[in-house]
């Protein structure tokens, strides 16, 4: 741990926890440039950072800037906030399981949505419904879990319900779409970046511009409530302001990403957890989940274009599958040691 004072302010880092958060951002920005360099006219690395510089060909121009660039910054914005979210949700709840998938607020963002497709919507009031309907989940589980403040294991609970309810709500809004409504809404949920272009990024990219410096100022408040709400509150700490506001902040940044891309499982569940590892660090490591999860959910959407050949995955397929993967192996893990 390394203090830096200044103008009679210290602010604490842990070296290790910011080389591991650089590293993940800077191989985010890799995989990104490799990412806009492959398909079916592929261009190489030192041509595409060229072409961003604005020095590329007029073919390159158009294939880098127009068609592939907006699909990965896409990608790299709804990985940051899905980390970010996550990071929060399992800080604020003191479980490893806390994420936007297991709490719900995945699913009231789906039913937001669906609702739009039922009533025939555009893809713009598709992902309005989507915000508004994982804040106004987040609303109703955080309402429901209150009795004289919130704990977590009440808010997982009462999550978990939740989401099984919006599961079959869900289920029952497609089967009210018309036959191509529903195809679309299918893709949707499955969670992809297909044909993402910068009316997506734009949304979740001023979303984020507000919340990720809330997050940041609250981030000493947040280590303190990880030590528990008494004693945080003995710090000086006004818990349960700081944990509605951050858990506000979580819930927006996951119903954002969910406009941009769908409900993109299982990143914000994984991504916090990968970071923890690797930084072996306590507290929430709020910048090192947020460079995990770009750099996960573009390496995913990298693989979901290319494992099978002709043929595209969404990248909620490959989010999935592996992160399901990791799931039962966290499920195992926490029963081995006696904390399930």
């Amino acid at each position: 741990m390394s203090v830096i004072r200044f103008t009679g302010r210290s602010v604490v880092f842990r070296p290790r926890s910011l080389a591991v958060g650089a590293g993940c951002a800077l191989l985010a920005l890799a995989l990104g440039v490799l990412a806009i360099g492959s398909g079916d006219y592929p261009i190489g690395p030192a041509d595409v950072l060229s072409t961003l510089a604005g020095h590329g060909s007029v073919a390159q121009d158009f294939i880098v800037n127009q068609l592939r660039l907006p699909r990965v910054v896409t990608a790299l914005l709804v990985g940051a906030a899905l980390g970010l979210s996550g990071a929060l949700l399992q800080s604020l709840v003191r479980n490893p399981l806390g994420s936007p998938d297991v709490l719900g607020f995945t699913q009231g963002a789906s039913a937001g949505a669906l609702v739009v497709v039922v009533t025939g919507g555009s893809s713009l009031a598709l992902a309005c419904g989507a915000v508004i309907g994982g804040l106004a989940t987040g609303g109703l589980i955080y309402a429901l879990a209150w009795r004289q403040g919130v704990h977590g294991y009440r808010l997982v609970l009462i999550g978990i319900g939740v989401a099984a309810v919006l599961t079959g709500v869900n289920s029952y809004l497609l089967t009210r779409a018309q036959l191509m409504d529903a195809a679309r809404a299918v893709l949707w949920l499955t969670g992809s970046l297909d044909g993402r272009g910068w009316d997506n990024a734009r949304p979740l990219a001023a979303a984020m511009a507000v919340v990720v410096p809330v997050v940041l100022g609250l981030g000493r408040a947040l280590r303190m409530i990880e030590m528990g709400d008494d004693a945080a509150f003995a710090l000086g700490v006004r818990v349960e302001r700081v944990r509605l506001v951050l858990l506000a902040c979580a819930v927006v940044l996951a119903s954002f990403a969910a406009a941009a891309a769908g409900p993109v499982s299982f990143v914000a569940l994984t991504a916090p957890q990968l970071a923890k590892r690797v930084t072996r660090a306590p507290g929430p490591g709020l910048l090192p989940s947020m460079a995990t999860g770009a750099a996960l959910l573009v390496a995913a959407d990298w693989g979901a274009q290319r494992l099978f050949t002709g043929h595209q995955l969404p990248v909620g397929v490959v989010t999935g599958v592996l992160g399901g993967g990791y799931l039962v192996w966290l499920l195992a893990t926490e029963r081995r040691a006696g904390r399930i």
